[in-house]
């Protein structure tokens, strides 16, 4: 809810006061990641900000104009880069000029997307909006240590197109990439032979990716190419947690969504949701099961923008229209 509000607040040009941030938390307030999240946000903008720092329980953000240019960005630690780069591309979405970020931070971190959706699955998802998005530069940062850094390179549409996906169509195959760092080479060979082994009778293309770095781990990321979409979903490794599990929890999540009616998977719907509420024309796509973040989402963008968004449920999943006031 902070990083959408904010992002939409430098979009619209309107003054947004959150409260109660993150109220039932054992740490209550915003942690590290918010604030980077935050402050980015209002770099770009030029805004003004009370209550930015970490703990806050509320602020109120002002926003001016979002100035195009390069920034640079330190979360700390392994804070989640995709989760401040979630809001700076948001709220950078009516500026049609070239954008540049550098992130440092965690790429691959727990109740985060990981930095290989955003590059696999998000940003050709955006490109088809018009939004065009690259990674230019990554080196992966994990829990705890982090050491991360991803440079982005984007450039927002005149005008966004709308997203409509009906059916899947025919599964073109499962893809996907097993990272590890500073680990011997037998970990992703065992997190590839699980996923293959659980997800047996479909031909799966894992590419190993071993790097070193300041900070160690691993993990998985899958994605199943249909005609008309794709699905994905990941894992990431844990101390004392063997890499057969990292590979057979992925490859089931990933079932789940393959044997579900979604077009778009849980995480794709609500990060794409905000820019198919600026586009002219009506999106439509179906998820297999609502989540939170998507509802809030939908509350979200009705508040700032003048569009109406419908979700409804039924035997096979949720379809959910977005039809801005123009339709």
């Amino acid at each position: 809810m902070l990083r959408t509000a904010i992002a939409l607040s430098a979009l619209t040009g309107k003054v947004v006061k959150v409260h109660n941030i993150r109220a039932k938390r054992p740490k209550p307030g915003m942690a590290a990641q918010h604030l980077c999240a935050v402050k980015g946000v209002a770099i770009i903008c030029d805004a003004r900000v009370e209550g930015a720092e970490v703990g806050s329980t509320q602020i109120t953000f002002t926003p001016g104009k979002v100035r195009p240019g390069k920034y640079e960005l330190e979360v700390g630690t392994a804070g989640s880069i995709t989760l401040v780069l979630q809001a700076c591309l948001l709220a950078s979405a009516r500026c049609n000029d070239e954008m540049r970020l550098e992130i440092a931070g965690g790429t691959n971190v727990r109740w985060s997307p990981p930095i290989d959706f955003y590059e696999r699955l998000l940003f050709p998802k955006m490109s088809a909006l018009g939004f065009q998005a690259q990674i230019t530069d990554m080196h992966r940062g994990f829990f705890p240590e982090g050491g991360g850094r991803v440079e982005v390179r984007f450039q927002a549409p005149p005008k966004f197109a709308p997203l409509v996906i009906e059916e899947r169509g025919r599964l073109q195959g499962v893809e996907g990439v097993c990272f590890s760092q500073n680990l011997p080479d037998h970990i992703c060979q065992r997190v590839i032979a699980a996923v293959r082994k659980e997800m047996s009778g479909i031909e799966v293309k894992l590419k190993p990716s071993r790097t070193s770095g300041p900070s160690t781990g691993a993990g998985v990321f899958l994605l199943a190419r249909y005609e008309n979409t794709m699905l994905a979903a990941d894992s990431l490794g844990e101390r004392s947690v063997p890499a057969e599990q990292v590979g057979s929890l992925a490859a089931r999540s990933l079932a789940q969504e393959m044997t579900g009616a979604g077009t778009l998977d849980m995480h794709a719907a609500d990060q794409l949701l905000p820019y198919l509420a600026l586009s002219s024309r009506s999106s439509r796509f179906r998820v297999r099961e609502m989540t939170s973040h998507l509802r809030t989402q939908m509350d979200l963008v009705k508040k700032f923008l003048d569009v109406r968004v419908e979700a409804v449920e039924n035997a096979t999943g949720t379809e959910v229209n977005v039809c801005p006031s123009c339709t």
